[in-house]
């Protein structure tokens, strides 16, 4: 399958010890020296039983490809070497197989990789389980939730360029396939101080980078801010550029990132602004302003970032800018308004951004479930895997890194509950035998920082709470007074003299010896830190902003719901996560019934702490189970348990050992579980339960292979008589039937040869009947053609005689008249021609000299009169039409009538509708057509000539309308200033298929003429009907006042009136 060799075992060329219980002697030095043997041949993975240590090498090892997945699946925990992939692939296929939940514990020491190991276990589950649409789907989203937490939650630490600051369990959820269905995501404690202070050779967290390196100038310019980081007083300069990391790359892999996740645009660019308002808020800066009273406040010294910050929350910048310089008490039914000095400002201005940043991330985290969350409601299986902070022990450990180690403390303390006492105690009450073994319990310690009267916590609590002056140095005094007995905390000022003169430990530092070693902690900033006040002022500004985000991360600041408790503080938070998260630890593997707890270690060993937990592996079980189920499941393997067994459990598992022949000393019987000393016995048991599977499974095939060939058999058997019995009746039916046909067909020709044969007889007496006629006619048509020829000869006789008698006569005629007929008759007809042609269309010449002047001015107004005479009598027939009657007609008396408005016989842009039209134009204008749905207009060429009435489109020329002067019967108009009329045609005739044409044109005063002159009568009424198909449509006009500086509108009120408005204006003048 693949080109590659497979280790079949643990110990096959194994290099070192791959699992520490086989070590032999076992020592702190032996321990170590295997782990630094097995390192330097880049086996970083070693195993304490179901334990996996891991080695960071600090580069990339070809140990991750596709074919290590694939080498690891379904594989036996100690199959193959020690690997990651081992580890989770036996909890996947204890949650797919066995029905059990999973947890996977990571830990370790700041830069161990604990985050790469929890990505690695994602993928490799991811890999492995099932395919679909759906289901990579859900495994994309799961995938891709990492690179949007690292970027907002991871920052570059001096030992590790990508650490986890906060906490993070991941349950994934799955069904009966083991496919994924989704997951939850709880996030514990984010190290928000980083956002305001860095400690030197560290960054702030990667998001802020990643911004100004990665996103556009058009989104930068959106945000108001610039790529250059020393812009920002946030953002630590030293170490800003980290080699092997791209914040460009990394910025465009977080977008794509949340938008697989499910977030929207608009929830991207609401994150990315509140990522800048972080940045702009540590540009704010205070100057000190003294008051009349002597009192001493701030104010902001440069407010360009402020307005800059306000406009991308949408906040009122007066409001903002009074909250950083008061601030309001309030108790009971007081209030009481004081001033802040420029260090209470800044603190302030610190808080707002540390509170802003860490809910958002919190925001984060629930919108990321909101989308991973399994839908199906069924009941899920569950893996878990915790992701939290390293032991940390730098040069100056502060308050995060107290916190952070006590995290760790309660994890070991779980590590040891559940891996030794419980184990011990197992032993006891299933009646093992057993020897004890001591091991170290760090309960003391967990109970030196966490115990509820006296311990750090509370102390520190106690005094951020007492009333008075207080400070670091006064909370290091009360560690000193009430710890200084304790064997596990040093301070040089304590009641304790072996520390006096102790020069390692500074006096304002205290030190605590953990499981993994001594840490000194400097108490500068533990009272700040742990109070993390926000004021309440900012709280109501940031509730009054029109952000869409920023007022479900501050629900405290709504006026309607203040709480004048005191907010909790970071340690009790702390405090009360770490208790809800080892409460997840423990329930998982204890209510759940999860057979192995796995644990991960991944760390750069200096010391192994706990030494003997691994004596107590070795001298343990590997494994454990009740009596019931293991016996349902190792059945098979002996014939007298095999299929049921009537007895006890426990009985039927001793059969079923004593069959199997395995030795006693690799196993003890309890009283309730039986249990296995060597993974080898447990691989034993199940190659051999996988071996009689499959002899059983071929059992079943072939019992249900028999049965379904039998059935198969019967099945062809009976189909072939059913088969058998329809073919005999289809063949005796077809046999029928072709008998019936052939008797059908002999009778069809017995009876067609009857027919023909009376046939041929019927013929034969009608040719003989058509004979006679046919003779008899011959003979009557030629006694007709011969009586026929005798009547033309006569006839062309007679016409003969008459035309030469018309002829004799014309010449007699001619002969008489010539005698009177003068020679001189042809000039004088010439003259008389001339002389006519002269009057009618020359001027005479004048007949004295001295009437010159008058004999040209008469000749003028002569031709004058003749251009003008068709036009005069149109203007006195229009006078005689509209005068005192259309209150249009003045306005239209200066206005000479033109008749061709469009030049239509010269404009090549109607040379098609010229050629068209083939009369003579009397009239061509642009007019609009009223369409009755909506009032509006349409323009259209108007055409007169004079037999037809032509209505064209206006921009292609093509006739829409063709109407003959007949069928008009007569044009209606108002009395009013208006151009409209309408043409009513004839009812019947084609033209008054789609009914009269209402329209309305600048020149209807000549159009109307025109029509007149071509026998159309016109009538002046106030209102008309307008017949449109089969409705008649009453057109009305009113006057009224001009709407938006036009003229006559057209309006249609109902589906019988349209109303024409014309202005009152227009009509009066």
């Amino acid at each position: 399958m693949f080109n590659m060799e497979v280790k079949t075992s643990l110990l096959d060329n194994m290099i070192g010890v791959g699992d520490m219980v086989l070590l032999e002697p076992l020592s702190e030095d032996s321990f170590i020296d295997n782990l630094r043997k097995r390192f330097d041949h880049n086996e970083i993975y070693t195993y304490i039983g179901s334990v996996v240590i891991s080695i960071n090498p600090y580069r990339s090892l070809p140990i991750y490809t596709p074919d290590k997945v694939e080498e690891y699946r379904n594989r036996n925990f100690y199959e193959l070497s020690p690997h990651i992939y081992a580890l989770a692939d036996e909890a996947y296929r204890s949650l797919r197989d066995q029905d059990k939940d999973q947890c996977i514990l990571i830990t370790g020491e700041s830069g161990a990789g604990k985050t790469e190991a929890s990505k690695l276990v994602m993928s490799y589950v991811a890999a492995v389980c099932g395919k679909g649409q759906e289901v990579n789907k859900v495994k994309e989203q799961l995938l891709q939730s990492n690179p949007v937490l690292e970027a907002f939650g991871n920052a570059k630490t001096v030992r590790n360029d990508n650490s986890s600051r906060f906490g993070k369990y991941m349950d994934i959820e799955f069904d009966f396939k083991g496919d994924p269905l989704g997951g939850v995501i709880s996030n514990y404690l984010l190290e928000k101080s980083r956002v305001v202070k860095q400690p030197r050779g560290e960054r702030n967290f990667h998001v802020f980078y990643q911004l100004l390196s990665g996103a556009s100038d058009d989104t930068l310019k959106k945000l108001k801010l610039e790529r250059d980081f020393s812009k920002y007083n946030y953002l630590s300069l030293d170490s800003a550029a980290v080699n092997g990391l791209d914040d460009a790359a990394n910025f465009r892999t977080v977008r794509n990132a949340m938008q697989i996740v499910g977030f929207m645009e608009d929830e991207m660019q609401s994150v990315l602004e509140l990522v800048a308002a972080v940045l702009k808020l540590g540009n704010i800066e205070f100057k000190p302003e003294s008051r009349c009273n002597g009192t001493d406040e701030s104010r902001v010294k440069d407010k360009n970032d402020l307005k800059e910050m306000c406009e991308l929350l949408g906040i009122e910048q007066s409001v903002l800018e009074r909250a950083f310089s008061y601030r309001t008490v309030e108790a009971k039914m007081e209030k009481v308004s004081t001033t802040l000095n420029v260090s209470q400002a800044y603190y302030a201005r610190d808080a707002l951004a540390k509170n802003l940043y860490s809910r958002l991330f919190s925001w984060l985290v629930t919108r990321i479930n909101e989308s991973i969350k399994a839908q199906a409601k069924t009941r899920h299986k569950v893996m878990g895997v915790l992701d939290i902070y390293g032991f940390e022990i730098f040069e100056d450990n502060s308050f995060e890194q107290f916190i952070i180690n006590y995290c760790n403390e309660k994890l070991q303390q779980i590590f040891i509950e559940l891996t030794l006492r419980e184990e011990q105690e197992e032993y006891v009450r299933e009646g093992i035998e057993w020897t004890n073994i001591e091991y170290f319990n760090n309960a003391v310690i967990c109970d030196l920082i966490e115990n509820n009267q006296n311990g750090i916590l509370a102390m520190l609590d106690e005094e951020c709470l007492r009333p008075g002056t207080v400070t670091d140095e006064t909370f290091l005094d009360k560690l000193n007074t009430v710890c200084a007995e304790h064997q596990h905390f040093e301070s040089r000022l304590s009641k304790n003299s072996k520390f006096l003169t102790d020069h390692s430990l500074p006096h304002n530092c205290f030190r605590i010896q953990h499981y993994a070693g001594k840490v000194l902690y400097r108490v500068e900033g533990f009272m700040d830190k742990n109070n993390d006040l926000l004021y309440r002022d900012l709280s109501q500004a940031m509730y009054k902003a029109n952000h869409s985000l920023i007022k479900q991360l501050f629900p405290e600041g709504n006026p309607a719901k203040v709480n004048l408790k005191r907010p909790p503080t970071a340690g009790f938070q702390f405090r009360a996560s770490v208790g809800t998260l080892m409460k997840t630890c423990i329930q998982s593997p204890r209510q759940k019934s999860l057979p192995h707890f796995h644990r991960l270690f991944w760390s750069v060993i200096k010391r192994v702490p706990g030494l003997m937990e691994t004596e107590g592996e070795r001298a343990g079980y590997a494994f454990r189970q009740t009596y019931e189920p293991c016996l349902e499941r190792y059945k098979m393997l002996c014939k007298r348990t095999w299929p049921h067994w009537r007895g006890p459990a426990r009985e039927g598992v001793e059969v079923l050992m004593t069959d199997l022949q395995v030795p006693p000393e690799e196993f003890s019987y309890g009283r309730s579980k039986i249990f296995i000393r060597n993974p080898r016995t447990l691989f034993f048991l199940e190659e051999r339960r996988k071996q009689c599977l499959e002899d059983l499974a071929t059992l079943i095939q072939k019992i249900y292979r028999g049965w379904k060939c039998r059935t198969h058999f019967l099945l062809l058997k009976q189909s072939q008589i059913t088969v058998s019995a329809w073919y005999r009746r289809y063949a005796q039916q077809k046999k029928y039937k072709r008998i019936k046909s052939a008797t059908t067909l002999v009778q069809s020709y017995t009876r067609g040869w009857q027919a023909r044969k009376l046939l041929r007889e019927l013929k034969y007496q009608k040719r003989c009947k058509e004979a006679v006629t046919t003779i008899s006619a011959y003979w009557h048509g030629t006694q007709a053609r011969r009586e026929l020829r005798r009547l033309k000869e006569e006839a062309r006789r007679r016409h003969a005689v008459a035309v030469i008698w018309a002829y004799w006569q014309g010449l007699q005629v001619r002969r008489e008249y010539r005698k009177f007929f003068r020679a001189n008759a042809g000039k004088k007809i010439y003259d008389f021609v001339i002389q006519r042609i002269i009057q009618k269309y020359l001027w005479p010449s004048r007949p004295h000299l001295f009437l010159d002047d008058a004999h040209t001015e008469l000749r003028r107004i002569f031709h004058l009169w003749r251009e003008k005479k068709a036009v005069y009598e149109e203007k006195l027939e229009a006078s005689e039409i509209f005068k005192d009657k259309k209150a249009l007609y003045p306005s239209s008396v200066s206005q000479p009538f033109k008749g061709d408005y469009l030049e239509i016989t010269k404009n090549p842009k109607y040379q098609k509708l010229n050629n068209v039209v083939e009369e003579k134009v009397l009239m061509a204008d642009v007019v609009n057509k009223i369409n009755r749905a909506n009032g509006k207009g349409t323009a259209r060429i108007f055409l007169l000539t004079k037999k037809n009435v032509v209505l064209a489109d206006q921009k292609t020329g093509q006739v829409k309308a063709s109407v003959p002067l007949p069928d008009l019967t007569s044009v209606s108009v108002s009395t009013q200033s208006d151009g409209f009329f309408a043409l009513k045609l004839k009812e019947g005739t084609a033209s008054a298929v789609k009914g009269d044409f209402l329209l309305s044109s600048e020149h209807l005063i000549e159009i109307i003429t025109k029509l007149h002159r071509a026998g159309t009568t016109a009538a002046d009424v106030e209102q008309f009907l307008v017949q449109f198909k089969q409705d008649k449509v009453c057109v009305k006009f009113i006057q009224g006042a001009p709407k938006n500086g036009s003229g006559v509108s057209c309006k249609r009120k109902n589906n019988r009136l349209l109303e024409v408005s014309v202005p009152t204006t227009a009509a009066t003048s």
